[in-house]
C-alpha cells in the first residue's frame, strides 16, 4: 500500500498506514520506557474493630 508518511509526510510503501520506519525508529528513541522499582509498604492490617464490652467487663 502506496501512502504518505503522517509525520514527515513522505511517500511510503508500507503494508499498514502509519509512521515511516525511520519515523518510528526516531519515536522509538524519543519515547523509551525507564523502568524503576518502587518500594511498597509492606501491608499491616487495620484494627476497626473494637473489643466486646462484655468481654472486657472486670469481676
Amino acid at each position: 500500500m502506496d501512502f504518505i508518511c503522517p509525520r514527515c509526510e513522505m511517500s511510503v510503501t508500507s503494508e499498514f498506514y502509519g509512521p515511516c520506519e525511520s519515523c518510528r525508529a526516531a519515536l522509538r528513541a524519543k519515547y523509551v520506557a525507564v523502568r524503576s522499582d518502587v518500594d511498597v509498604a509492606e501491608y499491616e492490617p487495620k484494627m476497626n474493630v473494637t473489643p466486646n464490652a462484655v468481654a472486657l467487663k472486670d469481676d
